[in-house]
């Protein structure tokens, strides 16, 4: 069991009843799922770095990436629909706390002039998306067989109602906001 989940089965679902007045253990918000998307627009010219942004996210997430594709055409961008244009993965269970654990208290202090996450990017219904500029932040990725410097997009699913459910869940599992 990873050490994220230990804190939330003891700490975390204590320190929110407190918080919010919960009457009901299934109230309590809890994080659903983890979905890690990498978009590669240059995969219109060349395939392999598609393949390329494939290996890194599954070295990041351990587990196998899906190719996404086209929905529809746009003429500006030079894309058809059905091209394969990115890559995501989404985690669940053992595998989402663990990721997790790795992106707060290994791969995020390791981002040049860190000064915390953007408090502010809640959707309104308790999901707070991440934007990250460089895979090379993860000590999965070895910086030398690194081709191009891709970003990513990390989305936390929680099952709160509200944003400040969701703020507060996140801010216990250690999420460095920025002040």
């Amino acid at each position: 069991m990873s050490r994220l989940k230990e804190m939330y089965e003891s700490e975390i679902k204590d320190a929110m009843v407190k918080k919010f007045g919960y009457k009901n253990v299934m109230e309590i918000p809890k994080l659903d799922k983890i979905v890690v998307n990498m978009g590669v627009g240059e995969a219109k010219e060349n395939a392999k770095l598609l393949e390329a942004a494939v290996k890194d996210m599954e070295a990041i997430t351990g587990q196998k990436a899906v190719t996404t594709k086209a929905k529809n055409a746009i003429a500006n961008f030079k894309i058809r629909e059905g091209m394969p244009i990115g890559c995501k993965v989404t985690l669940r269970g053992e595998k989402m706390y663990e990721f997790a654990d790795r992106l707060i208290n290994l791969a995020l202090p390791r981002v040049r002039d860190f000064r915390g996450v953007n408090p502010n990017a809640f959707d309104g219904r308790g999901n707070y998306a991440l934007g990250i500029k460089e895979q090379i932040i993860f000590p999965e990725i070895e910086y030398d067989k690194v081709d191009k410097v891709r970003g990513m997009d990390i989305i936390f699913v929680t099952t709160a109602k509200t944003d400040e459910e969701a703020r507060e869940l996140l801010t216990q599992f250690n999420m460095p906001f920025a002040k």
